[in-house]
Parts: C-alpha cells; structure tokens; sequence
C-alpha cells in the first residue's frame, strides 16, 4: 500500500499538469480512488503521528505540552486524525464540528486545533482568522478553576494584575468561560479556563479580531506577559487562602 508521502507526490504531480490547488488535486484523486473498480491501494493511508514532519512553532496557537494536557493528546496527533479524515477538503466550520462531535473535543481546543491545522496545512496565514488576525496563549496556574476565571471577571482582583486594562464584559452561557470586549485596537477576547486536578487550571486566552498581524503579534507578547502577572497574583493569594 503506497504511503501517504508518496500520495502527496501525485497531488503536486496532478497540481503541476492541472493548475489546480492543493485540496482541489488532492479531492479529484480520492474520489477517483472511491470510483467503482478503483483499486483499494489508490486510496492514501494515514501517517504515523512519529513518522509526519515536525509542524512549523509558527503554525501553533499553544505549546504542545498546553495541547497534550488540556485534550489528551499532541498536535501531530490531532493532525494525523484529521489527515485522515480528509479536513483539507473541509472548511473551518466543519473541522471544528467533527473535532467535537467525533473526539468530544472541548469548544475552545476545537477552535485551537482547527486554526493551528489550518495553518500548518497551508490553508491560513499566521495569526489569520475569517474575520480579522487571533491570537491565543495558555498558563498553568496552581489555583481551582473558578478563582482563575474570577481573576478576569472579577475587575477588583483584575485591577492587580491588569490594571486599566480596555475590557467590556460580554455575555455568555459557557461555563468556565468569559468574553470581552477589547477597546484598543477594538477586537474580542474570549477566556477559558480548564480544571486539571486539585488547585491546578489551564488559563487559555484567544484575542481576536485584530485588524493585521503585527498587532497580533504585539498582543501575543504582551498576553504572555500578563498571564505571567495572572500566575504570581492568583499563586500568591491561594498560598494566603491555605495559611
């Protein structure tokens, strides 16, 4: 049975005779190899996550370490799922669907992994969404989940280690979750926080709706810096609460 290396081979090979792009190659080989008597072995395998190639860092939202916590597993793993699966022919949407629906994904890690593969995949720039530039940073904080999330709702705890900061409560029906809106550039900010044991959270916050990528970059760095803030605050104050 031909690798999956070897199938990419015949899409460049067919994108190379047809003008076509990636995914529209790669479509009309599969359901050349789904036609009635198509051999079996037209058909691709799917890659070992230990045999793909690395995944560019520029391509990821969070670490690895951050992803493998949260979900379970690593990005080359939810990338070989989806390599598999056929998701360069699917759009965001559907991808996020399927990474929740199929795997039980949670609804902010299913964005995460979507934009992180669309990336990787050649199908978005950096830091690109449909409605403007994202970004997102995660921090482990030793504290219990609903104290990590009042750290941003809360803006008498939020004041001390984000002071003045250009935030608006959204509303929201998601548990563990907040959205913001951001004043200046105006864009959003979506918060999650996930439970990972006793007095042990992921803190994860995407900014979104930037208007290009130098601000998301800018935004990047500075969110890496307050979480770090967020971290010494919330570590401090539950080490207060133990004594």
């Amino acid at each position: 049975m031909p690798t999956q290396k070897f199938f990419k081979q015949r899409v460049r090979t067919r994108m190379a005779k047809t003008g076509e792009s990636y995914t529209a190659a790669r479509h009309q080989l599969l359901r050349k190899a789904n036609e009635p008597g198509t051999p079996e072995s037209a058909a691709p395998e799917a890659v070992p996550p230990e045999a793909a190639p690395p995944i560019p860092s520029e391509a990821l939202l969070v670490a690895d370490e951050s992803m493998r916590r949260a979900t379970g597993q690593g990005h080359q793993e939810w990338f070989a799922l989806l390599d598999a699966w056929g998701a360069t022919d699917h759009n965001h949407t559907e991808i996020a669907r399927w990474l929740a629906e199929t795997h039980g994904v949670p609804g902010w890690w299913t964005q995460n992994i979507t934009v992180s593969y669309e990336r990787a995949r050649g199908l978005r720039a950096p830091h690109q969404m449909r409605n403007g530039f994202s970004i997102s940073v995660t921090r482990t904080v030793a504290a219990d989940a609903p104290a990590a999330l009042a750290a941003f709702t809360d803006a008498a705890v939020r004041e001390r280690w984000l002071p003045a900061a250009p935030l608006r409560r959204r509303p929201t029906k998601a548990a563990l979750a907040a959205r913001f809106d951001w004043a200046d550039p105006p864009s959003r900010v979506v918060v999650g926080v996930v439970p990972k044991g006793v007095r042990r959270t992921v803190v994860a916050v995407s900014h979104e709706q930037l208007p290009d990528a130098e601000a998301g970059a800018r935004l990047k760095s500075a969110w890496r810096g307050w979480l770090g803030d967020l971290k010494v605050a919330l570590e401090a104050e539950q080490q207060e609460t133990v004594r």
